[in-house]
């Protein structure tokens, strides 16, 4: 017999059956400089952002050689820009002198690198290394404590809950389905619930159903 949470899982596989990540990369180093740059900003700024940087260089020792001023003057309109440009140098550097110029597979690697916090660790993993993993951005955070999938008042708690109730095989695809039905249903401000799939497994849409009773 299904659980709720494979009935949730299920629906949302065939709502969006081609749920993928939204940024454009084509290699692990190029998805940990977007993902790092994406902090804050959406995946469509990251891309026309990432479009001319990547074009100028998309290798540690390429990005090394930058300026802070050089990356600051590219990546300026992602925000933060400051940090981030500081977080990407450092990364970079990182990365050549401790890994030999290659992104680390790891979980305990990646979370060595500046910038790079759990969220950004697990989805460079998981995208880039097929490890299996869950990225709690706003989007997976607002609609797991939602649904009742997952409750916390941290990113750390709601990934725990996701780790205790979603198979370890469907981590990473569970990641893709939450935030596709965070973007396209699941808003921030105004949801769609009048045509939303997972309404009748929804715990905030079933309670606010009831206090109207």
């Amino acid at each position: 017999m299904e659980t709720e949470c494979e009935k949730i899982l299920g629906a949302l596989l065939q709502c969006y059956p081609d749920a993928r990540p939204a940024l454009r990369f084509s290699s692990p180093y190029e998805l940990l400089v977007a993902v790092i740059l994406s902090a804050q900003c959406t995946d469509e700024r990251v891309n026309k952002v990432t479009e001319k940087l990547f074009a100028r260089c998309n290798t540690p020792a390429g990005m090394a050689a930058l300026s802070q001023e050089e990356l600051e003057a590219y990546i300026y309109s992602c925000g933060f820009y400051r940090n981030k440009a500081a977080h990407i140098l450092s990364a970079s550097r990182d990365i050549l002198e401790k890994y030999g110029g290659e992104v680390p597979g790891t979980l305990e690697e990646l979370r060595t690198l500046a910038g790079v916090g759990r969220k950004t660790a697990n989805v460079v993993y998981a995208v880039a290394f097929g490890g299996d993993a869950i990225a709690v951005d706003t989007h997976v955070f607002r609609v797991s404590n939602r649904l009742g999938l997952a409750e916390g008042n941290t990113p750390e708690k709601v990934e725990e809950g996701l780790m205790r109730a979603i198979p370890k095989e469907m981590w990473s695809k569970a990641h893709h389905l939450l935030i596709w039905h965070g973007r396209k249903v699941c808003h921030s401000q105004r949801p769609d619930c009048a045509h939303c799939t997972l309404s009748a497994w929804c715990k905030q849409y079933n309670a606010q159903r009831a206090e109207e009773r």
